[in-house]
């Protein structure tokens, strides 16, 4: 990439990032990727979308597909950019306008070359990310038609830049969340006081009726009770999430932690309802494009490594659910995490994490070719 490039993808970014967008709502934001990728004369492909975009770069059978991620989150900025949010408590605080310039700068290196690529080459700029239903909406309007694999990124804090990571199997957690109501029918019945039982015992569940060994993670994040500071509630709520690598202990969980809910009430002359909301399920690389994807990294000049288990949910779990592909980590370098008011990505990694897209999108396309051709003389 010159150095122009370079700029005017950082350049793009910045805007992104000074009008972010809640997920299902980024309508100027799918109207400013548009523009870009129509005055670069890209292919838009027409799908019932609200919002979000695809775009589709080459010719033939021979299909995989890149995704970029465009909405962001109710957090107030607190960076001091010049270009911080100018939308009051919205901010890209997980760096989905870093995702959205990276994939921009494949779709237009892959436009360049497109009458050398080895077949078509799918981008999907996907909406409502953050609230798990984007992957989803883009599924259901087929966008994965004839996509052989699919490949997609997480900007990663806590790695240097030029750093890359990604592992086979299980990566990302599936990120469930949970709501517990209790209500104290009797007169006397402490409320507040029951549920702090319940919380307790749900809190000791992972560590004593699982395995240690195994990833798993149960909060309690948010508690509301009591409105009067000498009368005793009769009713209280709380909630939490809880993330895990295995699909099995998934299942267990909800099933004893419902029990626990229930039990406890119940020994306090208390009633308490448990319901379950399933987020994005376990993100589960393909093992063999993981390692396809880290040899490309390594090509074109990563510092590559083996990721650790990831406890954050991400919903392009959803698409490897359909078809096989990878998703990867690549070092952000950000002094604050993500979902946090600090967090300021290094924008040095846009450029290489673009052309290393298209390295990898050209090199798939050219194995899946020369997998068929092995089949056929098989």
């Amino acid at each position: 990439m010159t150095h122009t490039s370079e700029q005017q993808l950082i350049d793009w970014r910045r805007e992104l990032h000074s009008w972010p967008e809640l997920s299902g709502y980024e309508v100027e934001t799918t109207a400013r990727l548009r523009r870009w990728l129509q005055d670069a004369g890209l292919r838009l492909l027409d799908y019932p979308l609200e919002t979000g975009l695809v775009v589709e770069v080459g010719q033939g059978e021979t299909l995989i597909a890149l995704r970029a991620d465009i909405d962001a989150l109710p957090i107030h900025e607190a960076t001091g950019l010049p270009y911080r949010s100018r939308n009051a408590g919205v901010m890209h605080a997980c760096g989905h306008d870093v995702h959205s310039a990276v994939m921009l700068g494949a779709a237009l290196q892959l436009h360049a070359l497109q009458d050398q690529l080895p077949g078509r080459i799918r981008i999907l700029f996907q909406p409502a990310e953050e609230n798990a239903t984007g992957a989803r909406k883009f599924i259901h309007a087929g966008v994965l038609q004839d996509v052989q694999a699919i490949f997609g990124m997480h900007n990663e804090p806590g790695l240097p830049t030029g750093a890359f990571a990604t592992r086979g199997g299980a990566f990302y957690a599936n990120a469930d969340k949970f709501v517990v109501r209790v209500a104290s029918p009797e007169q006397g019945v402490d409320a507040i006081l029951v549920a702090s039982q319940i919380i307790q015992a749900l809190q000791s569940l992972t560590s004593r009726s699982f395995n240690t060994l195994d990833s798993l993670v149960l909060s309690v994040t948010r508690i509301d009770a009591g409105q009067s500071g000498n009368t005793l509630p009769g009713e209280a709520e709380f909630g939490g999430t809880v993330r895990t690598h295995d699909k099995q202990v998934r299942a267990q969980l909800e099933q004893r932690a419902r029990q626990i809910v229930e039990q406890i009430a119940a020994a306090n002359g208390a009633t308490a309802t448990f319901s379950w909301h399933p987020g994005p399920p376990v993100l589960e690389n393909d093992a063999r494009w993981a390692q396809f994807a880290s040899e490309i990294a390594q090509q074109v000049g990563y510092r590559v490594q083996t990721a650790e288990l990831h406890l954050g949910g991400e919903d392009f779990a959803y698409y490897l659910q359909q078809i096989p592909g990878a998703f990867v980590s690549i070092g952000s370098a950000s002094e604050f995490g993500l979902h946090h008011g600090g967090f300021n990505p290094d924008e040095t990694l846009i450029a290489p994490a673009a052309h290393y897209f298209t390295q990898l999108a050209q090199q798939a396309l050219q194995h899946l070719n020369a997998r068929c051709r092995d089949a056929i003389l098989s």
